[in-house]
C-alpha cells in the first residue's frame, strides 16, 4: 500500500484546538504537511502545535473567531508568511445553540449560521482567491454534518448551516474545477462529549472513558469510532490521490466510508393543462405520495452481545 504524502504542503484547519479539528490537524502535520492549527482558545491552539512540533511536523497557532472576512483573510495570509503557500483550507470550526423553534433565539439562530456557514464561506473564499493567483490547485475541504443530510430534532440553525455548506461545495466545485482546486464536504461521525450525551450511548459511557475499545458493531453500523478515524479522509482529499474527486459529500466515522447521493427528484406526476389544488389532494397518494422520504437522524439498535 503506497503512503499517501502532503510532504511540502500547507493547510489551514479552523477550529482545530480539540476533538475532530485537532485530529485533522495532526493527521495532516504526520502526513507531511505544514499546518495553521486555528482556534478561539489559545491554550487548546498551542497545544496542538505542541504536540505536532514534538513529532517532528511544522505548526502554527492562530487565535480567531471564524465567521469575518478579516479572519479568513488573516488565516490565509499566516499561511503563506509562515510557511511560504497555501495547498489545503479544511473549515471545521463550529458551535451549537440547540432548542426547538419556537424557543430558538434571533441570537441562537445567527451564532450558528455565521460561525457554521458564513465561516465556511469567508474562509473557502479567502483560500480561493490565494489558491486561483498561486495557480497550481489545491483543496478545500468543508465540513457537513449527518444533521445536515437529515435533520435533527432541535438543531434547525445547525441543520440549515450544514445543508448550506453542502449546496455551497457543489457550487464551489464547478466554479474552481478549471483552476484544478476540489471542493468536497466530509461528514464526520465520532465519539466526543456530545456523542456520549446521547441516550442509546449511555451504556458505553464508562467503558469509553475506562479506554476500551468500542465495540464492532458501534463502529460499522453506528459509524462511531475516535477522531483519529475521521481524520484519514481529509488527509486522502489533501492528496494527489484525489485530485479528480470533487463536488462530493462523503460520510467517515469508525470503519465505515460513505458516498452520499445528490438530491434528486424521486417520483414524478403529470395532469394534463397543468395541477389544481384540489387534483392534487385527489392523486397525491397515488402519485407523489407513496415515494415521500424519511427524515431526521436515526440510530440502529445497540447491540453490545453482537
Amino acid at each position: 500500500m503506497t503512503a499517501v504524502s502532503l510532504a511540502g504542503q500547507v493547510a489551514i484547519v479552523t477550529g482545530s484546538g480539540r476533538g475532530l479539528g485537532r485530529a485533522y490537524a495532526i493527521q495532516l502535520a504526520a502526513a507531511g504537511a505544514a499546518v495553521v492549527v486555528n482556534d478561539v482558545d489559545a491554550e487548546a491552539a498551542e497545544a496542538v502545535v505542541a504536540e505536532i512540533t514534538a513529532a517532528g511536523g511544522r505548526a502554527v497557532a492562530e487565535i480567531a473567531a471564524v465567521g469575518s472576512a478579516e479572519t479568513a483573510d488573516g488565516l490565509v495570509a499566516r499561511a503563506v508568511s509562515e510557511f511560504g503557500r497555501l495547498d489545503t483550507m479544511v473549515t471545521n470550526a463550529g458551535i451549537l445553540r440547540d432548542t426547538v423553534l419556537w424557543k430558538m433565539s434571533d441570537e441562537q439562530f445567527d451564532a450558528v449560521i455565521a460561525t457554521h456557514l458564513r465561516g465556511t464561506f469567508t474562509c473557502a473564499r479567502a483560500a480561493a482567491i490565494h489558491l486561483r493567483e498561486q495557480g497550481e490547485g489545491g483543496r478545500l475541504i468543508l465540513v457537513g454534518s449527518p444533521t445536515g443530510q437529515y435533520g435533527n430534532f432541535g438543531q434547525g440553525n445547525y441543520a440549515a448551516a450544514k445543508a448550506g455548506i453542502v449546496g455551497m461545495c457543489r457550487t464551489w466545485a464547478m466554479e474552481l474545477g478549471r483552476a484544478q482546486i476540489t471542493v468536497n464536504t466530509i461528514i464526520p461521525t465520532a465519539w466526543t462529549e456530545m456523542t456520549a450525551t446521547i441516550p442509546i450511548y449511555a451504556p458505553l459511557v464508562d467503558a469509553v472513558a475506562a479506554g476500551r475499545p468500542l465495540p464492532r458493531q458501534v463502529r460499522q453500523a453506528h459509524a462511531l469510532g475516535s477522531p483519529e478515524d475521521s481524520a484519514a479522509l481529509v488527509v486522502f482529499l489533501a492528496s494527489a490521490a484525489a485530485a479528480e474527486v470533487t463536488g462530493q459529500a462523503i460520510g467517515i466515522g469508525g470503519d465505515k466510508l460513505s458516498l452520499y447521493s445528490h438530491p434528486a427528484e424521486v417520483a414524478s406526476a403529470f395532469y394534463d393543462g397543468g395541477w389544481n389544488p384540489e387534483a392534487i389532494a385527489e392523486n397525491w397518494a397515488t402519485t407523489l405520495g407513496a415515494s415521500t422520504q424519511s427524515f431526521g437522524v436515526t440510530l440502529p439498535p445497540l447491540d453490545l452481545e453482537g
